[in-house]
């Protein structure tokens, strides 16, 4: 039987429930104790159920004609905001979750519904990508070179408003004849491929809510809708390629395998991984390491427990394979600390960057907040796109440790993440 590789999801709460996009999770407003805000996805008539502090990567309203780029991008640093937990009895509990076997029948505790409790959590200025003077910066350059950026995941609405200009078409096809016309044995895929399905339907539904998410932290339109993505979608194109799928969002190697192989096949040169298992792939493994492109993979969330652990005991695939063309990241709260939920490797994890109360799209143009090492790599996607684009005297092997060395060095990040730092895009861009 083949084995299914997961997606790197939300909470251990939304593991247990299914793949539910349409959030409830409750936060008190920190300028009125003890009020509750829903927050939940919404479509663009309905942010006035917002939390009415930001909640996001942590700068003041980027930009201000996206209507919902305060949630998105702004964090107060005086906001009190509730993050639900297990409880105590759960804490000793540390057990590595394998696809869908979720640690069962090894004697362990499974939590349930009443087994959570919300603990306030405050925020901390300057807990952020530095995404701001980024784009400044970006734009001054006179030559930019254009990136194509795969997204291995479930699928993507592209036809979302925000991301209909940032979706790569492929040159060799003419859509909507039924033929083969670049010759890859595939017809008509003019936007990628469903490697789960076996067809050119790069997008289902609600069960491609994930990776819809994924595509707007990185390149939803800037200056034209609710949100704003990281990349500068003139030059940074995504290519949709479905791996995963059903409720559960699972998928197999084999899959994922002949998603890169797309990817590299048609120019693309940085790939999106929001995934994991524990199970080892050979085959999966060696078709990353022979790879030109550079992989940004989830570190993955937790255990059974609902609590992060260290990769370098417990190794989660692809995130820990040991490849000079892998980026694994974890989550960093808005508090400078990382998740709980996150897991950690002083040699196996790279980087941080935000995952927790991500907004992005989701499929027929709403939004809704997410949180998880899924939410956190597409941050270091975009940025690594961003330059990659932008700096067009380096070389592709050389964004990985720009990355790292121009991470923001944080004491909560010593020894749990190669860098000891937090993603910082405008350091990267200037980092010489």
């Amino acid at each position: 039987m083949k084995k299914r590789t997961r997606v790197a999801c939300l909470s251990l709460a939304i593991l247990l429930t299914g793949l539910s996009f349409e959030l409830t999770n409750q936060l008190p407003s920190g300028n009125q104790p003890g009020t509750e805000h829903v927050l939940r996805s919404f479509s663009t008539d309905e942010g006035q159920a917002l939390h009415p502090l930001a909640i996001g990567p942590g700068l003041v309203n980027l930009s201000p004609s996206d209507e919902f780029s305060t949630y998105q991008w702004g964090l107060k640093n005086d906001g009190e905001f509730r993050l639900v937990e297990l409880k105590s009895k759960f804490q000793s509990v540390d057990n590595v979750y394998d696809g869908l076997k979720s640690g069962m029948g090894l004697g362990l505790p499974i939590p349930g519904p009443g087994d959570y409790e919300s603990k306030v959590t405050k925020a901390v200025a300057g807990i952020d990508i530095d995404i701001q003077p980024a784009w400044e910066t970006y734009e001054k350059a006179g030559e930019k070179r254009s990136v194509i950026l795969a997204i291995i995941d479930t699928g993507i609405d592209i036809k979302h408003q925000e991301l209909r200009d940032s979706i790569w078409t492929n040159p060799g096809e003419i859509a909507g004849d039924g033929l083969d016309n670049d010759g890859n044995g595939l017809v008509d895929d003019i936007h990628g491929w469903n490697f789960y399905s076996g067809n050119n339907k790069v997008f289902l539904g609600s069960e491609d809510s994930h990776g819809t998410h994924a595509a707007g932290t990185i390149g939803a339109a800037r200056g034209a809708y609710g949100i704003a993505g990281i990349t500068d979608n003139r030059y940074v194109k995504i290519m949709p390629l479905k791996a995963l799928g059903g409720k559960e969002g699972t998928g197999t190697p084999e899959a994922v395998i002949q998603s890169i192989r797309y990817a590299e096949a048609n120019g693309a040169s940085i790939c999106n991984l929001s995934m994991g298992t524990s199970a080892y792939s050979e085959e999966l493994a060696q078709t990353i390491k022979n790879s030109h492109m550079l992989f940004v993979v989830s570190s993955g969330n937790g255990g059974i427990s609902g609590l992060g652990y260290d990769t370098d005991i417990n190794p989660v695939y692809p995130a820990s394979l040991p490849f000079d063309n892998v980026i694994s990241v974890a989550n960093i709260l808005f508090d400078g600390t990382l998740s709980k939920e996150s897991n950690f490797g002083a040699k196996s994890v790279d980087i941080a960057a935000p995952g927790t109360y991500i907004l992005s799209t989701i499929p027929g143009n709403k939004y809704g907040f997410m949180s998880g090492t899924s939410m956190s790599a597409p941050m270091v996607t975009g940025v690594a796109a961003m330059v990659y684009s932008y700096r067009t005297d380096i070389s592709l092997s050389d964004v990985k440790q720009i990355l790292l060395n121009s991470s923001r060095k944080l004491d909560s990040l010593q020894g749990k993440v190669v860098s000891g730092g937090l993603l910082d895009a405008y350091s990267a861009l200037n980092w010489k």
